[in-house]
C-alpha cells in the first residue's frame, strides 16, 4: 500500500476529527521518512512526536526534526549583553525543557527516542532568527511524509507536536499530495524545508546542537532497546480516554505492557496472593512499585478467570486516583472514575450500567477507579451490594480502613481482595489491625525500606537529628494537657484510638501540635538551612499549627496568628532571599503539577514547604535534602515521609534528612525538674528516641546519632516498654 490508497483529505481540524487517528498514523504507517519543523523544543514535543510512529520505525524509516529553542526574556537579554555566549545560552534553555518523564509510559517514550538519536534514525537541529545581532524565534510548522513509492505528503498549519495540540487545542493544518493538482505546492513545501535543513535560508540560524542529543541519550535512555510495542496509541495515559465515553470491550484487558520488567520480589507477591485464593496484603515501602505489582496481580486474576473480572480500586485522595487511572489506562484497561469532580461527567451513569450489565452476562469486565469517600456514598454502597461474580477489590492505603465504619464499607461477597500499604500495622490499634488481616488475608510480601535500600530500589540517606526543646510556656502546657489527656482516658474507660470521645481526641490533637510548632524550630531551621541557600532540590515539612497556638485548625487561623508554614515561607523566601514554594491542600492539581515540574527542573524552585499533603500518594522523586519540622511519633507518617524523600532520581546518589527532634528538656537537665513534671514528659522523650532509632539504624551514619539516643535513655530512664507503650500518658 502506498500513500496514494489512503484517504487523504485536504484539510484536518481537531474538533471535527480525530487528526492522530484519522491522518498522522495511517500516513506514518506506510511512511519511510518524516521531516517535521515544529515550534518549540521540548520533551514533551519530543513524546508527541512518537505518536503513529510505529509503522514508521517497522519501515524502517529515518525522523528529521527543526525546532527553535524556548528563550526566556532573560535569556535574550543575556544574548545581547554577550553574543559570544549565545550557543552556551541557547544549549542551557533546550536542556531547561528536558523534563523528568511522568510515570512508566512517558519514560518508556523518551527512552525509544533516545535510541532512536543514539542510532542515527532521528536527528535534531535547532533553528533561531538572528537579525543585527538580535535573537529572534522560529516558529514555522510544516511536515513531510515519504513512502517507498516516492510519493509527498506535505502539510501546514497551527499544530505542533504536543499532546495539548493533538488532544485539547483547536487546531487545523492544511493537507498537499504530490500525485495530485497539489504537486507543486508539495514540491514548495520541500524546497523551504532542505533550505531549514542546510541552512541556507536568509535570517534564520540551522545548526546541530551536538550536546542536546547528548543530553537526551544521557537522561531518558534506561535500556538500549527500541520497544516498538509500546508506540501503540491505545496505550497512550490521556485525558482524551475519560471523553469518548464507554470503549470497545476488547481494549479492556488487563495485562503487564511490554515495557513493565517486573522485578522477582514482585512476581513472588503475586504468586503467593494467587495461592492463598487471591486474598491477602502486599506491604511495601514507598517508592517500590506496589502499584505495579497491584495491577500486575489483577492481570493475573483476569487472566485466570477468562477475562470476566469487576475491579475497583479505592484509594485515599482524588489526585491518587488520577496518577492510578494513568497507569489503568497503561495496563490496557478503561477505568470509570469515580469522585464528584470526575473528568468524566457521566461517570455514576457508567457505573450503574457497568453493575447491571456485569451482572446480566452482557459485560464481562469492567474497572472502577474511586476515593475513600466516595466509595462509602449511599449510590456506591448500592451498586456494589447487587454485585455478583467475579469482582476484586483493590484498597490503596489500606491502613486507613481498620477503623470499624471504614471496614464496614468493604463489600464482604467480593470473593477477591488486595490490601496496599507500606505500614498496614495500625499504630497504637491492634484491634483495628486485627480486622484488616482479617478481611484481606495474610501479607504476600513484606518489603521493607532497609530492603529497597539494600536492592538499590530507593536511595541511601543521611541521618541529622536537630534537637530544639520545649519553652518554659511550651512545656508548661504540654505538661498541663498531659495530666488532662491520662484522667480523661482513665474516665472513658478504653486506650483504643477509634473509641476515644471526642474530647480527648482535641486534647491529644493539641498536645501533638505544641510539639510540631515549638518556637525553637524556626531559628534551629535558620541555622541548618544558611548552609544550603544556594542548593536546590530541598524539602520543608511543617507541622499543623500557628507559631502561637497549638489548637488552632488547620488553615483557619485568626487574624494574629501565622501559620508554621508561612512563617517558615517568609524566613527562607525574604531572610535567605531563597525561590520557595508551598505545596499543601490548597493548591489544585495543575497548581501541584506545575510546582511538581519546576521544582525537579531546579531553575525557579530550590524548595517546597509543605504540610501533610506529601504523606501518602504525591510522589516528587527529585527532593535530595528534607528538613522535617513536623516531629510524627505515629510510624505510619513518618515511614511514609522517609519513603517520600528516598525515590529515585536522575542524578540523585542519596538523600539527606534532617530531623527535628523535640524534646521537653536538655538530657543534662533532667534531674533539676521536679519528679511529676519528667514522668509527664517522658512519654515524648521516649517517642523521640523510638523514632531516631528507626531513622539512625538503616542510615550510613548511624552511629552518629548514638551518642544523644544513649543519653535521653539514661536521663530519662527509657525502657523498650516504654517506647512501645502508653501513648497517652
Amino acid at each position: 500500500m502506498s500513500f496514494s490508497d489512503l484517504d487523504i483529505k485536504r484539510e484536518y481540524r481537531s474538533l471535527s476529527r480525530d487528526v492522530v487517528h484519522d491522518f498522522y498514523t495511517p500516513v506514518l504507517a506506510q511512511s519511510n521518512l518524516y521531516r517535521r519543523a515544529v515550534g518549540f523544543f521540548s520533551s514533551s514535543a519530543l513524546i508527541s512526536l512518537t505518536e503513529g510512529l510505529k509503522g514508521l520505525l517497522l519501515n524502517h524509516g529515518r525522523i528529521e526534526v527543526v525546532a527553535s529553542p524556548k528563550l526566556s526574556q532573560e535569556d535574550i537579554d543575556a544574548i545581547d549583553d554577550g553574543y559570544e555566549r549565545r550557543d552556551e545560552i541557547i544549549l542551557d534553555a533546550l536542556v531547561r525543557e528536558l523534563r523528568e518523564p511522568k510515570g512508566k509510559f512517558e519514560e518508556a517514550r523518551l527512552n525509544l527516542l533516545s535510541n532512536l538519536i543514539s542510532s542515527g534514525a532521528m536527528t535534531i537541529k535547532i533553528a533561531f532568527l538572528e537579525s543585527d545581532g538580535e535573537i529572534g524565534m522560529f516558529h514555522e510548522k510544516l511536515g513531510l511524509m515519504y513512502d517507498s513509492s516516492n510519493n509527498v505528503i506535505a502539510f501546514s498549519g497551527s499544530m505542533n507536536e504536543s499532546d495539548n495540540a493533538f488532544h485539547r487545542n483547536y487546531e487545523a493544518i492544511d493537507v498537499f499530495t504530490s500525485w495530485s493538482n497539489d504537486a507543486d505546492r508539495v514540491r514548495d513545501k520541500e524546497s523551504a524545508f532542505n533550505a531549514l535543513w542546510g541552512d541556507y535560508e536568509p535570517g534564520i540560524i540551522v545548526q546541530d546542537f551536538p550536546q542536546i542529543s547528548k543530553a537526551i541519550i544521557e537522561k531518558y535512555r534506561v535500556t538500549d532497546s527500541v520497544d516498538i510495542a509500546s508506540l501503540d496509541v491505545d496505550r497512550m495515559p490521556s485525558s482524551r480516554a475519560d471523553s469518548l465515553g464507554p470503549q470497545p470491550l476488547e481494549n479492556n484487558i488487563p495485562r503487564i505492557p511490554d515495557y513493565v520488567e517486573m522485578r522477582d520480589y514482585q512476581n513472588a507477591a503475586i504468586d503467593r496472593w494467587a495461592d492463598n485464593e487471591f486474598r491477602g496484603i502486599f506491604d511495601m515501602a514507598t517508592g517500590t512499585g506496589k502499584t505495579y505489582t497491584a495491577l500486575a496481580a489483577i492481570s493475573r486474576l483476569s487472566e485466570h478467570l477468562n477475562d470476566n473480572l469487576a475491579v475497583f480500586i479505592v484509594c485515599p485522595y482524588q489526585h491518587l486516583v488520577e496518577q492510578w487511572k494513568d497507569d489503568v489506562i497503561a495496563f490496557g484497561l478503561k477505568p470509570i472514575i469515580c469522585y464528584s469532580s470526575s473528568s468524566q461527567n457521566n461517570w455514576k451513569a457508567r457505573f450503574k450500567n457497568s453493575v447491571g450489565g456485569f451482572n446480566l452476562h452482557a459485560i464481562p469486565r469492567f474497572c472502577v477507579v474511586t476515593t475513600n469517600a466516595t466509595f462509602e456514598t449511599p449510590f456506591i454502597q448500592q451498586q456494589v451490594k447487587k454485585l455478583r461474580g467475579n469482582c476484586l477489590i483493590v484498597v490503596d492505603e489500606a491502613h486507613n480502613f481498620g477503623a470499624p465504619r471504614a471496614l464496614a464499607s468493604l463489600p464482604a461477597h467480593f470473593p477477591f481482595r488486595l490490601a496496599l500499604s507500606a505500614t498496614i500495622d495500625r499504630h497504637r490499634d491492634e484491634e483495628g489491625t486485627r480486622r484488616l488481616f482479617g478481611y484481606f488475608g495474610d501479607k504476600c510480601i513484606e518489603y521493607s525500606l532497609e530492603d529497597a535500600i539494600n536492592s538499590n530500589m530507593l536511595t541511601p540517606y543521611y541521618y541529622h537529628p536537630v534537637v530544639v526543646y520545649l519553652e518554659n510556656d511550651e512545656l508548661e502546657r504540654y505538661v498541663e494537657l498531659s495530666r488532662q489527656i491520662s484522667k480523661a482516658i482513665a474516665s472513658s474507660g478504653t486506650s483504643n484510638p477509634d473509641d476515644l470521645p471526642s474530647s480527648v481526641k482535641m486534647l491529644l490533637i493539641k498536645r501533638a501540635r505544641i510539639v510540631s510548632g515549638v518556637q525553637a524550630k524556626l531559628s534551629k531551621l535558620v541555622t541548618i538551612i544558611t548552609p544550603y541557600a544556594d542548593k536546590n532540590h530541598m524539602l520543608v515539612y511543617c507541622g499543623a499549627t500557628t507559631i502561637e497556638d497549638p489548637g488552632y485548625v488547620e488553615d483557619k487561623p485568626e487574624d494574629n496568628e501565622i501559620r508554621q508554614i508561612d512563617a517558615v515561607s517568609s524566613l527562607l523566601g525574604n531572610e535567605l532571599h531563597m525561590k520557595v514554594a508551598q505545596f499543601t491542600s490548597r493548591e489544585n492539581a495543575e497548581k501541584r503539577e506545575l510546582l511538581k515540574q519546576e521544582f525537579s527542573e531546579g531553575t525557579q524552585i530550590q524548595a517546597l514547604v509543605a504540610i501533610r499533603c506529601l504523606d501518602e500518594g504525591v510522589n516528587i522523586p527529585s527532593i535530595e535534602t528534607a528538613f522535617i519540622l513536623a516531629s510524627s511519633t505515629n510510624p505510619k507518617e513518618y515511614v511514609q515521609r522517609r519513603g517520600r524523600v528516598l525515590r529515585k532520581a536522575r542524578g540523585k546518589k542519596y538523600a539527606i534528612i534532617y530531623d527535628f527532634v523535640t524534646l521537653p528538656m536538655d538530657a543534662s537537665e533532667v534531674s533539676s525538674y521536679p519528679p511529676d513534671i519528667v514522668k509527664s514528659s517522658k512519654s515524648l522523650a521516649a517517642r523521640e528516641v523510638a523514632r531516631m532509632q528507626d531513622f539512625a539504624r538503616i542510615s550510613e551514619n548511624s552511629a552518629e546519632s548514638q551518642e544523644l539516643i544513649n543519653s535521653l535513655i539514661e536521663a530519662f530512664e527509657i525502657t523498650e516498654e516504654d517506647k512501645e507503650g502508653a501513648p497517652y500518658a
